[in-house]
């Protein structure tokens, strides 16, 4: 049975995915931004992954990397769902009945939870409302801890991810007020300070790879850990990168643009979103 969402809470939920800067931005008309997100993140993940996938955007990337190069890679859900194939109808949360339906396990959030604990989670995904140059993630407040302007939702399993998982991918809109010099609070830590701060104060996970976003795709320096622009989307200006960019955003040597979505994977993808729930203009 296919589920239907309310447009009004489709249209809050987009606007929470995609953000006000990708609606300013010149995208060619074959796909739309959200979508080149999507394929961009889908195409991180590697065959025989294990990977912790959370809500929005990661539910379609996971299942076109599924799909597509990465057929033996399996998918954790916090709600304790774990897959090995894509669901075959439309999944709008981790809870909803085809996440279960062909699932290897049905488990519970401790069992899930501790899949990441025992090191067998090689690449998580994650979000916030704000990220610093070192990666770090704020989800619990903006602005003084005694007198905060906004208070967040708080952590949920977003630490556990960003210490414990090999590596994490980062999904977020790219704006000024997201991407700042120093975060309020590092709910999930990435660099920290930059450098080897990791491995001082012993994570054991190996930290963000890669930061996708509205703008382009951005990577991390091996040694300084500080945020660079790998490569911009389609229609997107460095300027546009940088004016949305709360520090000096250092810019790859070999900067290219993003590839844009193969007619394969727009395909698969829009069977698994096939109204554009997530993925729309």
């Amino acid at each position: 049975m296919a589920y239907r969402v309310p447009k009004a809470l489709s249209d809050v939920l987009s606007f929470l995915v995609i953000g006000d800067v990708q609606r300013r931005t010149s995208m060619p008309a074959s796909y739309t931004p959200a979508e080149l997100m999507v394929v961009a993140a889908a195409r991180e993940i590697r065959d025989y992954d294990v990977a912790f996938v959370g809500m929005r955007l990661p539910l379609l990337s996971f299942q076109l990397a599924n799909a597509t190069h990465a057929p033996h890679a399996t998918s954790i859900f916090e709600l304790g769902a774990v897959r090995d194939t894509p669901a075959s109808e439309m999944i709008y949360t981790m809870g909803d009945l085809p996440m279960a339906c062909g699932a290897e396990w049905l488990t519970d959030l401790l069992d899930a939870m501790s899949l990441l604990q025992q090191g067998l989670v090689d690449v998580s995904f994650i979000g916030g409302a704000e990220i610093d140059r070192f990666g770090n993630l704020n989800t619990t407040y903006i602005g003084d801890y005694t007198r905060p302007l906004v208070r967040l939702p708080g952590s949920g399993g977003g630490c556990d991810l960003a210490c414990l998982a090999k590596r994490s991918l980062i999904i977020m809109a790219h704006e000024p007020r997201r991407f700042i010099d120093k975060v309020s609070y590092i709910t999930s830590p990435g660099y920290g300070e930059g450098g080897n701060w990791r491995q001082e104060i012993g994570l054991p996970g190996g930290g963000p790879s890669a930061v996708i976003t509205t703008l382009g795709v951005l990577r991390f320096d091996a040694c300084t850990k500080e945020m660079y622009l790998q490569s911009i989307h389609p229609g997107v200006r460095v300027n546009d990168v940088r004016a949305a960019t709360g520090w000096e955003l250092r810019i790859a040597d070999d900067l290219h643009q993003t590839p844009a979505p193969s007619t394969e994977e727009l395909g698969l993808l829009r069977q698994f979103d096939p109204e554009g729930f997530w993925t729309k203009e």
